[in-house]
Parts: structure tokens; C-alpha cells; sequence
């Protein structure tokens, strides 16, 4: 699995990888902040943006295609990020091969299996026929009944694009998501835990890290460290992007 990359910087090598429904544009900014000091390997994830799509789409799956874009490019050790679904594969990545992970800032999510939350935009995104569709607005006319948030409507879109003969099409793999959504949803384990360095990102108003996941956490990550970003809920890259990537680079280049 060749993933697509948009590589910027110069300096230590740091690889970004993105959450569900997302690309690595949807990490732009942080990525952009992050290139003034480190070489920045955005990743789009199989299914997702411009890599190829599959019917396989369990953690240990995608961490080897990360591990497959390391060797492609060379790359013997990294520092690694991931937001969400992004933050679960790159928790596997560095259980799975610990020596190829120099730090770890995990944004969002813990290792844990979480219940269905996205059954409304499975759903949503299912309802729109793409044949029928001649505008983004019509398209977002048939989300409305099940995503309320303009904004999270207007982020689910850009995953629609336009081909050659100029209909849309989707850019992620929907079928494979669909189908594989219970592997997407489970936990992260390993007989040993990663010992390097760990950061959690948390969204203070969100409820995808909580106290009940500490020992899940620890047992996993030892050396892991907790800091939540005020103001902010599950999207707190793209709510605060500056604070965030101040609080990335200050954990990586200590």
C-alpha cells in the first residue's frame, strides 16, 4: 500500500497522520507550523484522500502502511503524530515496532474501544446519490437531516470531488468504511507497551479522553503525559492550531 504523502520542512523527520472521514489537508495548518522545524510528512491513509483504496481496514493494517512509507522513504526512526482514528494508528505503529518511534503525540483519543458515534453521517454520507447531484449544495441539502453542524457538513464534503468526465465521486473508499467501522472502533494492545516518550492531546470539552481510560493509557504508554487545550473539543487542531502546535513542538524538541 503506497500511501500519498505532501512532505514540507526541513529538520528532524515527523510524520501526520489524519482521522476518519479526513486527509492530510485537514492538518494543514498544524503541519504548516510544525515544517518551520521539522521535515513534515503528511500521510493520507488508505481509503482516504489520494491513496488507494481496500477492503482491509483493521490498526495493524494501516500501521503497516506507515511502517511501508518509512522504509520507502528510509526513514530508520520518527517522531509521529495522529489526530483520532489517526492517533489509534499511530499508537499501533509504535506498539508494533517501538524502535521506529522516537516520540509519540497522540491528539485526542485513547486506546480504548469506543461505542458507534458516526451512524448519522455513515448514514448521510450513504443518502447522497452521486448520479443526481450537480452542486456541493445538493449534496449538502441531503446531509442537513442528519449532520445539524454546518461545519462538519462542509468537512465530510471535501471529500467529494470532481473526475475527468466532471461527475463527483468520493475520494474516501464509503463501502470499506462502512463495513469496517467495528475494527475502526476498537481498542489498541500489546503484550509491551511503548516506552518512549508519549503525549495526549485533549479538547477540553471533549469526551473522547476520560479519567476511566488512565490505566488503559499507562499500561500502554508509561511514559505518557496528559495536556488539555482550554477551549476546545475534538477538532482542537483546527480551533486552535497555533496552541497546538506550540505544545507539539515544545514536547518534541525537549
Amino acid at each position: 500500500m503506497k500511501l500519498y504523502a505532501r512532505r514540507q520542512g526541513q529538520g528532524s523527520e515527523l510524520v501526520s497522520i489524519h482521522g476518519l472521514f479526513g486527509s492530510q489537508e485537514n492538518l494543514g495548518a498544524i503541519n504548516r507550523n510544525l515544517s518551520d522545524q521539522f521535515r513534515v510528512h503528511g500521510l493520507d491513509v488508505r481509503n482516504h484522500g489520494r491513496s488507494p483504496h481496500s477492503d482491509t481496514m483493521d490498526y495493524t493494517a494501516m500501521a503497516e502502511d506507515i511502517l511501508e512509507y518509512l522504509d520507502d522513504q528510509a526513514l530508520k526512526q520518527v517522531d509521529l503524530l495522529g489526530h483520532s482514528m489517526g492517533g489509534k494508528i499511530a499508537m499501533t505503529v509504535a506498539l508494533l515496532a517501538p524502535d521506529r518511534i522516537r516520540k509519540l503525540v497522540v491528539m485526542d483519543i485513547a486506546p480504548v474501544e469506543y461505542a458507534p458515534r458516526h451512524d448519522d453521517v455513515l448514514a448521510g454520507l450513504a443518502a447522497i446519490n452521486l448520479k443526481e447531484i450537480n452542486r456541493r449544495s445538493d449534496a449538502e441539502q441531503t446531509l442537513q437531516p442528519f449532520i445539524k453542524e454546518k461545519d462538519i457538513r462542509q468537512f465530510l464534503l471535501k471529500n467529494l470531488y470532481r473526475d475527468e468526465s466532471g461527475h463527483f465521486q468520493w475520494r474516501i473508499n464509503l463501502d470499506s468504511i462502512q463495513t469496517n467501522y467495528p475494527e475502526i472502533m476498537k481498542g489498541q494492545s500489546a503484550k509491551t507497551g511503548f516506552s518512549g516518550e508519549t503525549l495526549f492531546l485533549k479538547g477540553a470539552d471533549s469526551d473522547y479522553i476520560l479519567p476511566e481510560h488512565r490505566e488503559q493509557v499507562l499500561a500502554l504508554f508509561p511514559k505518557a503525559s496528559v495536556k488539555v487545550v482550554a477551549e476546545t473539543g475534538h477538532w482542537l487542531h483546527a480551533q486552535k492550531p497555533e496552541l497546538v502546535s506550540r505544545s507539539i513542538s515544545r514536547f518534541l524538541m525537549n
